[in-house]
């Protein structure tokens, strides 16, 4: 766990460089909540078990094992969602729409509960997901029916520019889960162990047919929304130190060494391993040859309608002109 909570924060760090570099188009930051996706992954059988992640996961997504190349095509340029495959993964493609992921989650558990299976399906929501009529939808559905589904909401504070104080009624996402009939947890997000050991408990409890689990996982968004944000418009950054609490991955670190799990010399290979692998991607990311504009057509219908087929038709000819 402490090798993917630094290998993805060394990753993080750098997309926002290569945004600004112009390799990548955009990316939204996950600094500050490597330990709550690292510590949710722990706690997934990939063999049985479906997440189903928002745009923000990309600690969760690595220490899932999802090809970190393939996973960041969408954030250059490739609008699928990334390239991996999601059935082999375990994982659905990067979801965009705010609280979509959660009627998809219901709607796999469904299946497993047809098919007599015991799969668990992660929903991976924010904070201000919460506040999305798709998200109500699947709780309320998840719990008449008492499907195994897990809604682990990171509570980071900040739905793009508005505090969860003026957005969440009452302050607490997790007291929410008694309107829809099953237990809802608040947790520190930024103690892996912790989330690792909430998320556990909820897994088996949806496994044994004991119905879904809500997890509010509290921790704090360090820096932009995304590439195209200036947090400086709304907040400021003593607000972030004295807000954000402790990092999670200085926090894991020091834990670590404390219980002589790692050496000083074992930080310092992690950290060069870290750098190495970030390096071998940017490679790959600077090699990709341009996608083709006939993928905007591919993978939309079975079969391609008229409007799509007239469409085609007219960017074919532009490209010839």
């Amino acid at each position: 766990m402490y090798r993917f909570l630094v290998r993805a924060r060394a990753l993080d760090v750098e997309l926002v460089r290569w945004h600004r570099q112009g390799i990548i188009p955009g990316f939204p930051p996950s600094i500050g909540h490597e330990a709550t996706q690292v510590g949710a992954a722990a706690a997934i059988d990939t063999g049985r078990d479906f997440v189903f992640p928002m745009y923000r996961e990309l600690a969760l997504a690595l220490a899932l094992g999802v090809d970190m190349r393939a996973y960041l095509a969408n954030h250059n340029g490739d609008w699928n969602g990334g390239s991996f495959d999601p059935v082999a993964a375990h994982v659905t493609p990067i979801q965009a729409v705010v609280g979509s992921n959660g009627p998809h989650a219901v709607g796999w558990a469904l299946g497993q509960r047809i098919d007599g299976r015991d799969g668990v399906a992660l929903a991976c929501i924010g904070d201000g997901g919460t506040s999305q009529g798709d998200t109500h939808e699947a709780m309320n559905f998840a719990g008449v029916w008492r499907l195994p589904v897990v809604f682990l909401v990171t509570n980071n504070q900040w739905a793009i520019s508005v505090p969860v104080s003026q957005q969440v009624a009452g302050g607490s996402i997790a007291a929410r889960a008694a309107g829809y009939g099953f237990p809802g947890v608040a947790v520190d997000g930024n103690d892996v162990l912790a989330v690792r050991a909430a998320v556990t408990d909820a897994v088996q409890r949806a496994r044994d047919g004991g119905g879904p689990t809500l997890i509010e996982s509290k921790i704090y968004r360090r820096g932009p929304h995304a590439t195209s944000d200036d947090p400086g418009r709304y907040r400021t950054l003593d607000d972030e130190r004295r807000d954000g609490g402790e990092d999670p991955v200085i926090r894991y670190r020091r834990s670590v060494r404390e219980r002589g799990v790692i050496e000083e010399s074992d930080v310092a290979e992690v950290d060069a391993e870290a750098a190495r692998w970030v390096e071998e991607i940017r490679l790959h990311l600077t090699t990709l040859p341009p996608r083709g504009g006939e993928e905007l057509f591919t993978d939309v219908y079975e079969e391609l309608t008229e409007d799509l087929l007239e469409q085609r038709a007219a960017w074919e000819e532009s490209t010839r002109a």
